[in-house]
């Protein structure tokens, strides 16, 4: 099983690229922290990451989803964000590591869940904002750099895809993974990871 992680700052476009990845017939795994920001509000709490008790939430809601797509038939996934990116998100909001995102890192570690290439979305040159998503884009820039800097403190290799549109950005993940070891066809039918 070949799992890619797809990552980048909000709004950089990620789920519009997952989204053509998956119609293109490959396994994508759901973002996290945003479907759990969503189900939070839903229940009256404007801005859940301002509570320190998000992070961990965001990575059991994580580990659920990666554990049960290990069941899926597909030779190669891509995943929308991974632990990685919630330990960027404790940087950026000034959050010590818990305990439980220190082990959870270090399983990916051992277990090497996911490829050593990370597909890093640059920012489009502007954001918009959305209920989940209620950063400028100064700020988006520094959350930005904080990714990338984790993710290389933590080993991963990051490959740049440029601002451009959709089928152009895909056709640049999918020529990178063709040159890494060679190409991986997706499955006939879609299939879509989701809690």
């Amino acid at each position: 099983m070949r799992r890619f992680i797809i990552t980048g700052a909000p709004g950089a476009g990620k789920t519009a690229i997952i989204r053509q990845l998956e119609l293109d017939g490959f396994s994508v795994v759901e973002e996290a922290a945003t479907d759990l920001i969503g189900d939070l509000q839903a229940q009256g709490i404007s801005e859940p990451w301002t509570d320190p008790s998000f992070i961990d939430a965001v990575i059991r809601l994580q580990k659920e989803r990666q554990t049960r797509s290990s069941h899926l038939p597909n030779q190669l996934q891509f995943h929308d964000r991974s632990v990685v990116c919630t330990a960027a998100l404790a940087v950026y909001l000034g959050y010590p590591f818990s305990s439980l995102l220190r082990a959870e890192l270090d399983r990916i570690e051992k277990e090497a869940i996911f490829e050593p290439q990370v597909f890093f979305i640059q920012n489009l040159g502007f954001i918009a904002p959305t209920d989940a998503r209620r950063i400028t884009f100064e700020e988006s820039l520094r959350f930005e750099k904080i990714h990338e800097d984790v993710y290389r403190d933590f080993g991963f290799s990051l490959v740049i895809i440029a601002p451009e549109p959709v089928t152009e950005r895909v056709n640049a993940i999918k020529a990178a993974i063709a040159q890494t070891q060679g190409p991986s066809p997706p499955i006939s039918k879609s299939t879509k990871h989701n809690a």
